[in-house]
């Protein structure tokens, strides 16, 4: 058995903090299911995009930012990421950014998303 001695350990946990930067955290969390939603419990918006991709047939991810202790942080990240004041609700589809609302609305209608989430391997038919 091997035993890190403590200036490595020290190493390791500064790695990890820095990894627990907020947009770090964000684009992690965005890569680690085909769909990802950051929402708020609360938000009639978010409810909207949840229902829209469980009517499709799709199981998103979904992170309830008022839910998370670090939600606030990560909802300013959101907010920079967009370039706007929106934040909520906000996908990644393939953890690819695919916007807040509004895009994800517009690829909705103009017939984008569906070929989105298949090459995701959030839909198959």
């Amino acid at each position: 058995m091997h035993y890190q001695d403590a200036e490595s350990w020290g190493y390791y946990m500064a790695v990890r903090s820095m990894s627990d930067h907020p947009m770090e955290r964000v684009v992690r969390l965005a890569s680690e299911s085909a769909v990802v939603i950051f929402s708020l419990s609360s938000c009639c918006m978010c409810h909207a995009v949840k229902r829209l991709f469980c009517g499709m047939g799709v199981n998103p991810t979904v992170h309830e930012l008022d839910q998370d202790p670090r939600g606030k942080d990560m909802e300013r990240a959101l907010m920079r990421l967009l370039g706007n004041s929106t934040a909520v609700p906000v996908v990644f589809v393939g953890g690819k950014l695919l916007g807040a609302m509004d895009r994800v609305m517009a690829s909705h209608i103009n017939g984008t998303l569906v070929p989105l989430l298949k090459e995701a391997g959030a839909l198959w038919l």
